[in-house]
């Protein structure tokens, strides 16, 4: 406890009510390469420095994770996965269709808990994977009504990127504008109750940015002069690839003007260089509108004077692949695809800036920000937990943030399914290797795999090749490695959390 400021101390001790607030950040489809995840242990950036000066910002005065993973590269089970704080094969969602209170159980959400435990919650754009996919944004997690904004359908182009002139959007402002717009709104509207200490709130923004289509104000192009973008260092698949590993980034292909092209996405395939170049220019400046949109709401927090009584967590749904191994969108469980951004600052205990190289995953965010606000700890999970409304299958990563060299995880997990959902592909991310076997899927009732049948094994030496250009699953010096792998991928997560 001496770890935070006198007054959070005391609110811990006193009634429920008297916590810090929650600032729940999101972006869809954002990488890890940012800025800040530069240095010695991360590969050199093969694009331009990102500009994104409020990540920047936030980084310097959070705990950073260097190293954290998604728990499936898709939209709706990574956010099912983490505001449930429980894995795909858990929530039993896969796809963008099934919501995880009807396939998988009653289970409790981030927002739901502090909801529970007394906080105004109030989300917006996009938290949970809109739809059904979500029972339309999980109405029994929020307090207010949900908020999501439309488009103005000029920016609706049909192509895969749109620059908007300042023309346009200075009057019809793009939705993530609109976003940030409201959630300024509802910081001053939340905040005389929040000093006072008669509530606090847990606010979630999702921005839809720099999720396809590309659409941004023009100006952020400037920070990405043409001559400054480069193509991917490898445009072909790894070698020695299991073809099950390989998606067809259809998400792409649908757009008019890839589509004009007649890209069959097919494995060691690729887009005309100026097509690739464009696209990468596209992504980097939606990805620096985002951290615009999210600079003005965390200013705000700060003028309302709130932010040393708030958490601000900022996380992106997945990585995304933007040509490199010729590959596109997620979908997959290479390491561009399952590795995406995640910090998390908490007033008086990561003041300083907290950087990691810890292995962690998505569902440890849960735990981590119950934790963080004093909220009553959450249980481990059983292994069958689907009639446990309340538990955890991550760990809280507090303790990182009092000692960075605390024993942590072995490895991160992720999955992916193909074959209309016979096959997954469990992938398992250790401090040097990433190892990925395919077996096939039981799913409905047992939701197990069948490890007697396997349609692929990768093995990725990330110490020679951190861009996982080669497959060494089938070179004998790899043979004892390989074994040892295998037998920690199959024993799962839980054997993998320190005891």
């Amino acid at each position: 406890m001496d770890f935070y400021p006198a007054s959070v101390i005391f609110c811990f001790l006193i009634p429920v009510n008297c916590r810090m607030n929650v600032l729940f950040l999101v972006a869809d489809d954002m990488r890890a390469e940012l800025e800040v995840y530069y240095g010695p242990d991360f590969p050199s950036p093969v694009h331009p420095p990102m500009w994104t000066p409020s990540l920047n910002s936030l980084a310097v005065k959070s705990l950073l994770l260097k190293r954290s993973y998604v728990q499936q590269a898709v939209c709706s089970p990574s956010r099912s996965s983490l505001l449930t704080g429980r894995r795909p094969d858990t929530t039993h969602v896969y796809d963008l269709h099934h919501y995880f209170r009807k396939v998988g159980g009653n289970f409790t959400t981030i927002p739901e808990y502090f909801k529970i435990n007394g906080y105004r919650t109030i989300g917006m754009g996009k938290i949970f994977h809109p739809g059904l996919a979500s029972g339309h944004d999980d109405p029994i997690s929020w307090t207010d009504p949900y908020f999501h904004g439309v488009q103005p359908p000029e920016y609706d182009s049909g192509r895969s990127w749109m620059a908007i002139p300042e023309s346009e959007w200075s009057k019809k402002p793009i939705l993530d504008t609109q976003l940030a717009d409201h959630a300024v709104t509802v910081l001053r509207q939340v905040a005389t109750k929040a000093k006072s200490g008669e509530q606090p709130f847990f606010v979630a923004v999702g921005f839809h940015k720099p999720h396809l289509p590309f659409v941004f104000p023009d100006k952020f192009l400037s920070y990405y002069p043409p001559e400054s973008i480069r193509l991917p260092p490898n445009a072909y698949a790894p070698d020695h690839m299991p073809n099950v590993a390989w998606t067809k980034y259809g998400e792409l292909r649908k757009y008019k003007d890839i589509n004009a092209l007649n890209a069959t996405g097919d494995i060691n395939t690729t887009l005309p260089r100026d097509v690739v170049l464009a696209l990468r220019r596209a992504y980097y400046s939606a990805l620096s509108y985002t951290d615009s949109e999210l600079g003005r709401i965390v200013l705000e927090l700060n003028k309302l004077g709130l932010a040393n009584n708030t958490i601000v967590s900022f996380w992106g749904d997945h990585g995304w692949q933007l040509g490199e191994h010729g590959e596109w969108c997620k979908h997959t469980n290479f390491e561009l695809a399952v590795h995406a951004p995640m910090m998390v600052h908490v007033p008086g205990l990561t003041d300083g800036g907290i950087v990691t190289e810890q292995l962690t995953e998505f569902v440890d965010l849960f735990p981590t920000l119950a934790e963080a606000a004093g909220l009553p700890p959450l249980p481990l999970c059983p292994v069958d937990s689907t009639k446990v409304g309340l538990c955890r299958e991550g760990m809280s990563l507090v303790p990182i943030m009092r000692d960075p060299k605390t024993k942590w995880k072995k490895a991160a997990f992720s999955q992916y399914p193909r074959n209309e959902g016979n096959t997954m592909g469990y992938s398992m991310r250790t401090d040097r290797y990433r190892y990925t076997e395919w077996p096939r899927f039981k799913g409905k009732p047992l939701y197990k795999p069948d490890w007697s049948k396997l349609f692929g094994v990768e093995l990725y030496d990330h110490v020679i090749d951190p861009e996982e250009n080669v497959n060494r699953a089938d070179d004998p010096s790899y043979t004892d490695i390989r074994k040892e792998l295998s037998s920690m991928l199959r024993a799962g997560w839980r054997s993998a959390i320190p005891h």
